[in-house]
Parts: structure tokens; C-alpha cells; sequence
């Protein structure tokens, strides 16, 4: 769900990554916002159960209908996927310095916009989830709001329209946080 729709340079990241699914599920993304989801996948997958044995909650809302072609003209329009791989390299720019530069910064990994940063003990380079949740809240008073994966990791998922001017306060309010929890 969280891979999909241009975030990580393509439109889902089974293109990037050379996989051919049997199934997608779609949602979130899909229509903005709206109540919406999508089951596509090959016809011998998808006829197998009988009728009405695929369903979900989110399905054929003509309002969710409506903004998820929408949504796909806008991505279209805006070329999305291209604008997250141009995120994500901004994004690793920033962490890739914090692990050349920082003890705490463990390791930088990711797809266009979808990246993480691993937050470890400096002393004995284990992962550190106390020192990402502080990272975390030092970003949330700064003024950023930052989740972490895994315990650990920090989440970049910002919006693929975000505008160049907020993306590079973000980076520079997390470098900021990472920097301080490393003097601590």
C-alpha cells in the first residue's frame, strides 16, 4: 500500500523492482484520500473464486471512483514518480552525510521517496530504538513530524508534491535532531 502509486520512482515498486505480481492491492494513494481500493492481478487469480468472494469495505464509491481517475491524471500530469526519485535523492544526500558524519546514523536505504535511516548505538553499532524515538520527538519540536519502522528506523513518506522549500526545512530539522541526539 505504502510502495505504491509513484512514491518510489515508479508507479509501483514491483516495476522497479522486476517482480511480476500475481496480485496488487491498492488503496490509500489510490483516490487522495477518498474511501477507495483495488484488487488487480492475473484473470486466472482473480475468476478462481466465486462471485462476491472478493470484496472489500472501499469499493465502487462513484465519488471514490471519480477522484481516484483523478488522482491518476494528476500523477500523470505531474510525473510523480519521476518528482520521487528526485526526493529520494535529496533525501539521501542528507543521509548519506549523516552516516559519513554522525555515530548514530547506521545505514541509509530506500526507493525514490521511501527511505529510512537506521538510528544505532555508537558504541556498539546495535540498533537504537530509544535514540530514534528522541530523534523523533526532537524532530516533532523542531517543527517535524517523523515516524520511526521497525523501532529504529526513521520514515521519510513526505507528499510527492511537497514543495522544495518545506522538504529542505524537513531534512534540515532531522539532520539537526540526529546531530543533537549524537552529542548526547
Amino acid at each position: 500500500m505504502q510502495a505504491g502509486f509513484g512514491r518510489c520512482g515508479a508507479l509501483f515498486a514491483s516495476g522497479i523492482l522486476g517482480l511480476d505480481p500475481d496480485l496488487v492491492l491498492t488503496a490509500k494513494s489510490l483516490a487522495g484520500g477518498m474511501p477507495l481500493s483495488g484488487v488487480t492481478g492475473r484473470a486466472d487469480i482473480l475468476d478462481a473464486p466465486p462471485v462476491g468472494g472478493i470484496g472489500g469495505t472501499f469499493g465502487g464509491n462513484p465519488l471514490a471512483c471519480a477522484a481516484g481517475l483523478a488522482v491518476l491524471d494528476i500523477m500523470k500530469e505531474e510525473d510523480l514518480p519521476a518528482r520521487a526519485l528526485r526526493i529520494g535523492e535529496r533525501v539521501m544526500k542528507t543521509f548519506d552525510d549523516l552516516v559519513r558524519t554522525t555515530g548514530s546514523a547506521g545505514d541509509a536505504r530506500g526507493l525514490g521517496a521511501m527511505r529510512g535511516l537506521a538510528i544505532v548505538d555508537p558504541a556498539t553499532g546495535q540498533p537504537d530504538a530509544k535514540r530514534a524515538a528522541r530523534i523523533a520527538r526532537l524532530c516533532l519540536d523542531g517543527g517535524l513530524l517523523i515516524m520511526t519502522a521497525s523501532g529504529n528506523v526513521l520514515r521519510t513518506l513526505m507528499p510527492l508534491n511537497i514543495p522544495e522549500e518545506d522538504l529542505e526545512r524537513a531534512l534540515s530539522i532531522l539532520d539537526a535532531a540526529v546531530r543533537k541526539a549524537d552529542s548526547e
